[in-house]
């Protein structure tokens, strides 16, 4: 997960990797559970020994396996590949499941670090976290941070370590 040491500048190191908080899976979890309890019910009422019966079942089942991927397999997959990784140097941000995109947000450019809770955010401890920077992208909102208050301290200190010309508090 995150920046794999090769792609690190000299003196940079890693301080924070992480991925979107595990509520963005709570979705396709119940999907998973929904489309299990539907193919159950599906399977129980179809009548038995009828000449189409196998071909209705077997209908249900690639209707239900296309569902799981479009409502979990996919999502799943969006939350393993995207990561968050904080550096001495920069915030990257690694999105992606078949092309892959990188965003590097060099820690000199940041502007400003808040966040945003709603209270069930507040309870699981995430949040949103607003990057403003001097750049072409200007505000950067990223939804789902774990840790928020963490990582917002976390990004605030390294940010003013890069204004002051330090690294890592020296």
């Amino acid at each position: 997960m995150g920046l794999p040491d090769h792609h690190l500048t000299e003196g940079e190191r890693v301080v924070l990797s992480f991925h979107p908080h595990w509520k963005r899976l709570i979705l396709p979890v119940l999907a998973v559970i929904v489309l299990l309890a539907a193919c159950v019910a599906a399977f129980l009422f179809i009548p038995g020994g009828e000449p189409y019966t196998s071909y209705v079942r077997i209908g249900v089942a690639v209707v239900a396996v296309i569902l799981l991927i479009w409502w979990a397999l996919v999502p799943y997959l969006r939350w393993v590949t995207t990561s968050y990784t904080l550096t001495t140097h920069r915030f990257n941000i690694s999105t992606g499941i078949l092309n892959k995109s990188d965003d590097d947000i060099p820690l000199a450019k940041v502007n400003s670090v808040s966040s945003d809770q709603r209270l069930l955010e507040r309870i699981l401890g995430c949040g949103t976290l607003v990057v403003e920077s001097a750049s072409d992208a200007g505000e950067i909102k990223l939804a789902d941070i774990p840790s928020i208050q963490t990582v917002r301290a976390e990004l605030f200190r390294l940010v003013e370590d890069a204004s002051d010309g330090e690294i890592d508090g020296r």
